[in-house]
């Protein structure tokens, strides 16, 4: 039986660690495990940053061959997830330096035919006001709110992988909140 390091394992950063210093020794198998590991989750980061599925896919992989290529020199100053993150941050940036087309943004509704009209419709339109006022939101700002609420992140956490003062982050974060309060507060009055 092959033992799993997976993030959802006790030991998962624990674990992290240890598939980073087997591939960092050419171990094939701990970098499938380490890939399909992040993938998701830098899928969900990348996603809200690029608004555009080939090109995350691309990050993605860029991301990934960067940690096979850099995995001994990964030194356990942070935790794994934050180097990732950290390089696939940078690996976007350049991405979208590169970019010519506009990026667009798609929302998609879940749900099944238990929801009845009115609350389907309305639970769309707030899923929609959310989504453009985060799309709204400065890269910074957004990458900020992202990483907290939808990575659970730390303020330090955040910052090692933006490479900025956790002041910084700290005042990204402000300066979102303020922002996705008033454009919330707009988009709740048209809806009424």
């Amino acid at each position: 039986m092959r033992k799993s390091w997976g993030a959802g394992s006790p030991e998962a950063g624990d674990g992290d660690a240890r598939l980073v210093a087997c591939v960092g020794r050419g171990d094939r198998h701990a970098f499938q495990e380490l890939y399909r590991v992040y993938f998701p989750r830098l899928a969900r980061f990348l996603g809200r940053m690029t608004r555009n599925v080939p090109l995350m896919e691309e990050i993605i992989n860029d991301t990934m061959l960067v940690v096979w290529q850099k995995a001994l020199t990964y030194d356990g100053s942070s935790k794994v997830s934050t180097w990732i993150f950290g390089i696939a941050y940078r690996q976007a940036l350049k991405a979208l330096r590169g970019l010519d087309e506009p990026v667009e943004s798609t929302v998609e509704q879940q749900g099944g035919p238990e929801f009845e009209p009115d609350h389907a419709l309305a639970g769309k339109q707030l899923q929609q006001g959310v989504s453009a006022a985060l799309n709204a939101l400065p890269l910074e700002q957004r990458m900020v709110v992202s990483l907290t609420y939808f990575h659970d992140m730390a303020y330090q956490e955040i910052a090692d992988t933006m490479g900025c003062p956790v002041n910084t982050v700290k005042t990204r974060m402000f300066h979102a909140r303020q922002r996705l309060k008033a454009m919330l507060s707009r988009h709740m009055e048209a809806t009424e």
